[in-house]
């Protein structure tokens, strides 16, 4: 996989897909899978900002139920069958559980109202390809048996657990990349570090291309195509600005989530608690570690100033021990902590936490400049199908007919698997000389490429050591920089690899990182200087 913009043809494209996250590369996907000619550009790494910054799920929402969201958690829980499906080794069956306490909002009799109505709006979950993937009804658990369970649950006027599924997303990061490469194998041209500038008008009206700065080469380059969708997220406002011509200020919402990594605190079930305040945060079973998340906070600022404070991680803190074991968990336990900004539709409601997290898709033609579209809202889950949904205003714009989608049943590229413990076992069958906890991780991470990994590790036994807790090597770094369009340290360790995702591996592994790298890239030794002491300042809590 390679960034085409330095070649660049000047052939015109249907379709410019602008942002490199998980929307616009499920659209780029959708579009280049139905025939269409597309360009997608991104202005730093693919899937860097909101898309990675999730909670690692794939779910129907189910707190959407009491704000009567009926459609939106249908939507969300169809889309979590068919990811199961299409990208088998992402996404994968987890049990949460919910404490019930004596308190109004999580009875018991309140509690399984909302488990009977998911298990009936999930009535297809057993319709997967893999028998591991089916998704049994919820249940309930007595006191004694949740706490001999989660042993951490705080045990004041804990009166029972009720227990359900949704899913997890083992590394966002790798399957929105899995959407991008989708895209490039039906022939999109894909480029990473390319901003947008401008828009190219005809008779100062029309949008018909857009000017992209390489921030590779530092060059311009003029992008022909008939339509362009701005599927920039947190950035969509700041993308429709650019293209209107007068004092119009379009603005959206933005919502601050932050996720903590900490030591095990939960046993195998992702823990949902209830805040003091009333809003629910997950402890979730991840990688060996905790996973944390997340809150809810408006945001206001540019979204390219965000980062996360010290003081979110601490109100977050606050929240955590009012509702969970003995209210001792301090920053000193925090071994990583990450956030991104959420695009909400909503603004007239109050707080964040009650917006939905639906999507919008429409025409700008109407605000005066035609030949773009716009996306706003929506949630990880449902990105498949709002790119379907994106797809028919396309088809209308474009005035062609297009084929129907295939994305809801064809795999993603390198998740081409039927049966995964077949797949798992042949794994381990055929590569006797790797750690065990390497070809899991590798065979889950990659997919059916994993191969090609291994094949780096052969080369240079050095590369097929492992580096972490759970098997990874070296070889993936440079399978990165060759293969996967990574072209910074912070690239390889948060997007490509696992590495830096669960904090600072250690500054000799970052900087071993680094210098393989260096050797593939061609950086210098300032330029090393300076990745290695980026990528450890992102893997430092704030202070």
């Amino acid at each position: 996989m390679k960034r085409f913009i330095e070649k660049y043809d000047d052939q015109e494209f249907d379709l410019i897909v602008i942002g490199g996250g998980i929307t616009g590369s499920a659209v780029a996907y959708d579009a280049a899978s139905r025939g269409l000619k597309v360009a997608l550009f991104e202005k730093k790494d693919f899937g860097w900002g909101t898309s990675a910054a999730t909670s690692k799920l794939i779910h129907g929402g189910l707190r959407y139920l009491t704000r009567l969201e009926f459609g939106l958690v249908r939507e969300s829980l169809r889309e979590r069958r068919i990811l199961e499906n299409i990208a088998p080794n992402f996404v994968y069956p987890l049990p949460f559980m919910i404490p019930n306490y004596r308190r109004f909002k999580d009875n018991k009799r309140i509690i399984k109202t909302g488990m009977i109505l998911y298990d009936i709006l999930s009535f297809d979950k057993g319709n997967t390809r893999d028998e591991a993937k089916k998704i049994p009804i919820h249940y309930s658990i007595s006191r004694e048996d949740a706490l001999s369970e989660e042993p951490n649950l705080r045990e004041e006027g804990l009166t029972g657990a009720a227990v359900y599924y949704d899913c997890q997303n083992i590394s966002p990061e790798r399957l929105t990349l899995a959407y991008i490469k989708s895209a490039v194998k039906y022939g999109a041209k894909v480029a990473n570090y390319a901003e947008i500038k401008d828009f190219i008008y005809a008779n100062n009206k029309r949008i018909v291309g857009v000017k992209v700065l390489d921030l590779i080469t530092r060059k311009e380059v003029e992008i022909k195509g008939k339509l362009t969708i701005d599927c920039a997220g947190p950035w969509t406002d700041i993308i429709l600005n650019m293209a209107e011509r007068d004092d119009t200020d379009h603005t959206i919402r933005r919502s601050e989530g932050i996720h903590i990594i900490t030591k095990p605190l939960v046993n195998r079930y992702a823990v949902a608690l209830l805040t003091p305040k009333g809003r629910h945060f997950f402890i979730i079973p991840w990688r060996n570690h905790s996973l944390i998340g997340t809150t809810d906070k408006e945001y206001k600022g540019s979204p390219d100033n965000y980062h996360v404070t010290r003081q979110s991680i601490e109100e977050f803190l606050q929240d955590i021990n009012e509702s969970f074991g003995n209210g001792t968990i301090s920053y000193d336990d925090i071994l990583y902590a990450y956030g991104g900004l959420r695009p909400l539709v909503e603004d007239q409601v109050e707080g964040t936490y009650e917006s939905s997290r639906k999507y919008e898709i429409f025409d700008c033609k109407k605000d005066g400049y035609d030949g773009l579209i716009a996306i706003e809202g929506g949630k990880y889950t449902t990105s498949r199908n709002l790119a379907v949904n994106a797809l028919k205003l396309v088809e209308k714009k474009l005035g062609r007919k297009i084929p129907k989608t295939t994305t809801d049943t064809e795999y993603l590229s390198g998740c081409e698997i039927q049966d995964l413990k077949s797949f798992f076992e042949k794994a381990h069958r055929e590569n006797p000389e790797f750690d065990k906890r390497t070809l899991d991780y590798l065979s889950k991470n990659y997919g059916t490429e994993y191969g090609k990994v291994l094949a780096i590790a052969k080369e240079r036994q050095e590369l097929s050591v492992p580096v972490t807790h759970d098997g990874e090597i070296l070889a993936e770094v440079v399978y990165a920089t060759r293969e996967e369009m990574a072209y910074t340290l912070k690239d390889i360790i948060f997007r490509r690899t696992g590495l830096g995702t669960l904090g600072n591996p250690g500054d000799s592994i970052v900087e071993r990182v680094g210098e393989l790298a260096a050797k593939e890239l061609g950086w210098n030794g300032d330029r090393l200087k300076k990745e290695i002491e980026e990528a450890k300042q992102a893997l430092s809590l704030p202070q």
